[in-house]
């Protein structure tokens, strides 16, 4: 799929990650392929763009030329409005992977869902989906095997801890939503 916007996506995202942050990199494009390859469960053009595009942005915030807040989804989402980029792509990069309660961890609650709404549709869950089934490599893991990777990786008090095993219930939801619309034997 390489429509203008999905073409955008992937140029700044390479721009902004590939260099910096090799890692978060190859995560970035395992999610955004995986995307490309779920979006056939989506019937409308425009959203099977909406999921690739932001797939390919999600963690745009992480770049260091564009980290504000130390929170990524929202960095990220703010960066791609003051350029000028696609306000649904902007709100699913906002809200990606239940930000929601990760702002409220960090008193950032009001400003996201002031500023960027929060799409519940089919493009939202295969997004947190593609996110929770890919490690930082860009292995394939299951949602279950992502949040103990992310468990390992950060401290039992700190807000990424407890913020990933709080909604560890809500990401288990999203998965049976999406596995139950997608072909049985599905690539992930």
């Amino acid at each position: 799929m390489q429509s203008s916007m999905v073409s955008s996506a992937r140029a700044l995202a390479e721009r902004k990650l590939s260099e910096a942050l090799p890692r978060r990199w190859r995560h970035v494009q395992a999610v955004t392929a995986k995307a490309e390859r779920l979006s056939l469960a989506l019937r409308i053009q425009q959203d099977r763009e909406a999921l690739v595009a932001s797939a390919a942005l999600h963690d745009i915030g992480y770049s260091p030329s564009i980290d504000a807040t130390g929170f990524h989804p929202l960095d990220g989402a703010r960066w791609l409005r003051e350029i000028g980029f696609n306000d649904r792509v902007s709100a699913l990069v906002a809200h990606h992977t239940n930000a929601l309660a990760e702002a409220e961890q960090r008193g950032l609650d009001k400003e996201l869902s002031g500023e960027f709404d929060r799409e519940a549709s089919l493009v939202a869950d295969l997004l947190w989906y593609c996110d929770l089934t890919t490690g930082p490599d860009g292995q394939a893991f299951t949602v279950e095997e992502r949040i103990a990777e992310v468990q390992e990786r950060y401290e039992p008090d700190s807000v990424v801890y407890e913020f990933i095993t709080g909604s560890a219930s809500v990401f288990a939801e999203v998965a049976k939503r999406v596995e139950s619309v997608l072909p049985p034997a599905h690539p992930m």
